[in-house]
C-alpha cells in the first residue's frame, strides 16, 4: 500500500511539473523516477487521484489534478508556474479580480490559489474559463490584480 501512495504522490508531482498528454507518457516519466507501472495501474491511479483532462494553449489535452489536500500549501514557484501557464488575462472590479484561462482550465488555477495560502486572497470561485478571486480586507482588488499579473508574467 505504501508503494501505491508513493507512486500516486510522484504522479501528482509529475502532472504539476509537466504537460502530460497520455498514459504512455506518464509511464515513461515514472520510469525516469525509478517507478515501474503498467497502463492499467496508471489508469487506476489517475482515477483515484481525481485527474481531469484540460486543454492547454495550442489545443493539446493534458492531465491535471484539480486539488491536493487542503493542508498542502503550494510553493510560490509552483503558483508562478501555474499562473504563467494558465492565466491569459486579468481584470479587476473593486475587491474582485477575474482571471481568464483556456476553456476547462479555471479549476486548476483556482485550486493553486486556494492552496497557496495568500493572505490577500479571501477565496476563489472557478467556472469553465474564468476564476473569480475575492481580495481580503487587507488588500485592494487592484493591488491583488497587480500581484497576480506579476506572478503570471502578464505584467
Amino acid at each position: 500500500m505504501a508503494l501505491k501512495k508513493q507512486r500516486q504522490h510522484v504522479i501528482t508531482q509529475l502532472l504539476a511539473d509537466n504537460f502530460v498528454s497520455s498514459q504512455e507518457q506518464l509511464i515513461a516519466l515514472l520510469e525516469t523516477e525509478g517507478i515501474e507501472a503498467t497502463q492499467a495501474t496508471v489508469s487506476r491511479d489517475l482515477d483515484e487521484l481525481g485527474s481531469v483532462t484540460v486543454r492547454v494553449s495550442g489545443g493539446t489535452m493534458v492531465y491535471a489534478i484539480p486539488e491536493l489536500p487542503s493542508e498542502h500549501h503550494v510553493h510560490e514557484d509552483h503558483l508562478r508556474r501555474v499562473l504563467g501557464e494558465w492565466v491569459v488575462a486579468i481584470g479587476v472590479s473593486r475587491n474582485i479580480v477575474m482571471l481568464k484561462t483556456p476553456p476547462g482550465s479555471a479549476h486548476v488555477v483556482a485550486s493553486a490559489l486556494d492552496r497557496a495560502g495568500l493572505e490577500t486572497v479571501l477565496g476563489t470561485v472557478a467556472g469553465d474559463d474564468t476564476v473569480m478571486v475575492v481580495a481580503s480586507e487587507s488588500c485592494e482588488g487592484s493591488e491583488l490584480a497587480v500581484s497576480l499579473s506579476q506572478l503570471s508574467g502578464l505584467e
